[in-house]
């Protein structure tokens, strides 16, 4: 469908929707180009002021993977009209409060009435031109490092159906409401050829993306893959949200192999991690500078798909 919408050629946008990147960039000055994303999504834990704080880590997660600052951002609300406003209070709070740890200002919004609840952001940043970082630019040879580990959308499911531990809720909950921005400037002056967040479409949703654009296939070592507390056992156990069979559905004949983890590869994440993909030596140097960054793989030539996962 997308390679039907119509393009206009326009040698200011450094980044479209060409690549299934994470934001769009916009050049306005040789010095000054603009970062432009938005997300929003139904409630996946149980207390409003978290929730809105999650919405809004989630929303700034595509402005850092790109290699930009977070400025401005505009509230995006779907609220059923049986709604309590008190709940509304606080998750427009939780919401501005993790906007304003990011040094961004919510400079007003939109909202509709809507049965189902919805709720999250449209954000601007800024980035010099030169210092974009895309998904299009994985090398073979190059090491994978992600920033956070996996399985929200599994202890979500679970919490959603009575089964998770409360302290597993909590690490996952701490995991979202981790902004991506130390992660970010721990990049910035390194060798790094591509970068991605991972959210809705998993770890090897966003793998894809990144191997697809760039032309390689990566590798993963699902047994480098670091798990949120409790995500194993409920994967195990059948607590698979809707999202991850929509995303085995998708990518899954790109994926050469499998592993015992494949569920959680395929897991949707809110407000996940960073992965990049940059040389042997800069991963290392990377990793010392972020400790809670990891190696899951690497990147290979292309092969016959663009995802092998062992």
């Amino acid at each position: 469908m997308l390679a039907r919408i119509p393009r206009v050629t326009n040698p200011n946008v450094l980044v479209g929707f060409d690549t299934a990147d994470d934001a769009g960039v916009y050049r306005l000055t040789p010095d000054l180009a603009l970062v432009q994303t938005v997300d929003f999504f139904t409630p996946i834990v149980d207390d409003p002021f978290t929730f809105g704080a999650i919405a809004a880590a989630n929303s700034l997660s595509d402005v850092y993977a790109m290699g930009g600052e977070p400025l401005s951002a505009l509230s995006i609300l779907a609220w059923p009209s049986s709604g309590d406003l008190d709940d509304l209070e606080q998750i427009l709070k939780g919401g501005a409060e993790k906007i304003h740890e990011a040094g961004c200002v919510v400079l007003g919004g939109h909202s509709v009435s809507d049965p189902e609840l919805k709720f999250g952001y449209a954000v601007t940043g800024t980035v010099h031109p030169d210092h974009v970082k895309t998904n299009a630019g994985a090398r073979a040879g190059d090491a994978l490092v992600l920033t956070k580990r996996i399985g929200t959308g599994v202890i979500a499911t679970a919490l959603k159906r009575g089964l998770a531990r409360p302290e597993h809720v909590d690490g996952s909950i701490a995991s979202m409401l981790m902004l991506n921005r130390a992660a970010a400037e721990a990049m910035r002056d390194l060798e790094v050829h591509g970068v991605t967040d991972v959210t809705g479409f998993g770890l090897l949703g966003h793998a894809r993306e990144m191997a697809v654009a760039s032309g390689v296939t990566l590798e993963i070592d699902s047994a480098s893959v670091r798990f949120l507390e409790g995500a194993v056992e409920y994967a195990r156990g059948g607590a698979l949200p809707g999202g991850l069979a929509n995303n085995r559905d998708f990518i899954g004949a790109c994926v050469e192999g499998s592993s015992p983890f494949d569920d959680l590869l395929y897991d949707p994440q809110t407000s996940g991690g960073l992965l990049l993909s940059l040389p042997e030596a800069e991963a290392e140097r990377y990793m010392r500078r972020f400790p809670e960054a990891y190696r899951i793989g690497r990147v290979l030539d292309r092969g016959p798909k663009p995802l092998r996962v062992k």
